[in-house]
């Protein structure tokens, strides 16, 4: 009888840029489109509005990259530090390595002895891979890359930022507010949408959480600017 493999689709490995697009897609939708609003409900004119985006475009791109590129380097330069402290310990410490994996299989539910086994064939075949993998908890798949969150953040931020811009440059001026929210709304839930089918979670959850902070960021923005324009 042939011996039928079970496919398994896994999507772990997309994390790091999921979440930077996610994040940045989002970022420049939410806080474009609710500076947009704002400065709509504070009185300003066409031409002020589309400054004011291009503006939070341009700025807001920037900073995604630059702020992705200096947290993510954090996370990459912590793992490469444990990485640095676990080879140098391994040179020096091969038996108490040895007995910290035995004791990490035994934690998950093997006995002594077959533990004691499986570490040491795994000391034998890859020690720093079993270490990096088991003791620390880190894969390549899923470790932190500085670069690719940058450029994923900040392109993302930019075609969220330029669509809720393009939303507000051919609005009608007598429903300008009204169109940037109800398209922003349908852009976050298209996102969330988006962004769960690519992780393999659920559509809906992650369309609801996208779409309801989204909506209470352009809320308070357009009753900031309209307190502030009536005030000026």
């Amino acid at each position: 009888m042939p011996v039928r493999t079970h496919r398994e689709t896994h999507r772990s490995y997309r994390v790091g840029w999921l979440r930077a697009g996610v994040l940045g897609a989002q970022d420049g939708i939410v806080s474009t489109a609710s500076l947009l609003i704002g400065v709509a409900a504070a009185g300003g004119d066409h031409t002020e509005i589309l400054v004011a985006g291009i503006a939070a475009l341009v700025a807001g791109a920037m900073s995604m990259a630059a702020g992705e590129f200096s947290s993510v380097s954090s996370q990459r330069d912590t793992e490469v530090a444990d990485i640095a402290r676990e080879t140098r310990e391994l040179a020096h410490y091969p038996e108490h390595e040895l007995e910290e994996l035995t004791q990490i299989y035994q934690g998950r539910g093997l006995d002594r002895a077959l533990a004691r086994e499986v570490a040491t064939e795994l000391m034998q075949a890859d020690p720093l891979g079993s270490h990096i993998r088991d003791e620390l908890g880190l894969h390549p798949a899923t470790m932190a890359r500085p670069a690719q969150a940058s450029l994923v953040s900040a392109t993302s931020f930019g075609v969220g930022a330029g669509l809720a811009l393009l939303t507000a440059a051919v609005a009608p001026a007598s429903a300008r507010i009204a169109v940037i929210a109800v398209v922003t709304l349908v852009l976050l839930a298209t996102l969330g949408v988006v962004g769960a089918r690519l992780g393999g979670a659920s559509a809906l959850r992650a369309a609801i959480r996208i779409t309801v902070g989204g909506g209470l960021a352009m809320v308070a923005t357009a009753l900031i600017g309209a307190l502030v324009g009536t005030a000026v």
